[in-house]
């Protein structure tokens, strides 16, 4: 009796993980576009200089983006290699003051393929004008600064999804996914930014809002939270820890499609526990699973 009930428990939960999956891999299609490539998000230009923005499919969304920033002679139409560029996104707000966002404190030439590189984490999406983006580019004898109004839209990819939150330190964090923007079934490379709000910035110095943590540690317990998958977890997975390029990087190991939720307990770099709670362990069929106090949900 007892074999023929466990027989009729493992046929439930296999036909629910199979018939789940299917429907995750159906959606995934729509939800986990596959943009690589970098298209023009606008362009302005005065006598000195031209200067192209870029990012993936010519649209900046809520959370993180790669930007490039493309800077020619408007004259010979060269290229210029040895320029200062700067990007500083503010979100403007009528009847309150401007406010930015994480992004890079320098951005740097690439060489290879002539642009110059960094990143803006937009923490919320905005029509045209909400955000504007403040470009700046310093020659050897010229300098030119434009704001250009951007829109920020809403991030459809789960991957790269992000969070706000108020540490046990009472400080303003935020955690945004980078990497990977289409998960595999197989050990991810997991990679993310962690900002904290500098509360001492000053109006003339909105490009220091935020501040990367350093020397954190990203505490990863990833979990299928639908109660048909009973909370079931992974192994191989690593913590988040930092790089030398300041985001910090672990390994996530999806076992199948669907809906996966990644729970984190944040550290500060004295061990502190700023957010987050641990997940039991239990395996709960039919039961949706419970989550830590600080994570983040992706699907693909």
């Amino acid at each position: 009796m007892k074999t023929f009930i466990y027989l009729v428990i493992a046929c439930f939960i296999l036909t629910a993980c199979t018939l789940d999956k299917t429907n995750y891999e159906a959606e995934t299609n729509t939800v986990v576009p596959d943009n690589q490539a970098f298209k023009e998000v606008f362009s302005v230009e005065n006598d000195a200089y031209i200067l192209r923005v870029e990012a993936l499919e010519g649209q900046l969304y809520q959370g993180y983006n790669e930007v490039r920033v493309h800077v020619l002679d408007s004259h010979t139409k060269q290229v210029i290699e040895d320029a200062k560029v700067s990007v500083l996104p503010l979100h403007l707000v009528e009847g309150e003051k401007e406010d930015s966002c994480p992004h890079s404190p320098a951005w740097v030439y690439q060489p290879q393929d002539k642009y110059y590189s960094g990143y803006c984490v937009f923490t919320q999406e905005g029509v045209k004008g909400a955000w504007v983006l403040v470009l700046t580019v310093e020659g050897k004898t010229i300098a030119f600064q434009k704001r250009e109004p951007i829109e920020v839209k809403h991030q459809s990819n789960m991957n790269l999804n992000m969070t706000t939150f108020i540490g046990q330190d009472q400080e303003e964090y935020l955690i945004a996914l980078v990497a990977p923007v289409q998960p595999k079934v197989a050990e991810n490379k997991l990679v993310a930014g962690i900002f904290k709000r500098n509360k001492t910035v000053e109006a003339q110095s909105l490009d220091q809002t935020y501040l990367a943590v350093e020397n954190y540690t990203l505490l990863l317990d990833p979990r299928m939270p639908e109660p048909s998958m009973g909370n079931h977890s992974s192994p191989n997975n690593r913590d988040l820890v930092q790089r030398p390029d300041g985001f910090y990087e672990g390994i996530v190991n999806y076992t199948m499609t669907g809906n996966w939720t990644l729970n984190f307990i944040l550290q500060n770099h004295q061990g502190r526990i700023l957010k987050g709670t641990k997940v039991p362990t239990d395996f709960t069929p039919g039961v949706a699973g419970v989550k830590s106090e600080l994570f983040i949900d992706i699907l693909f």
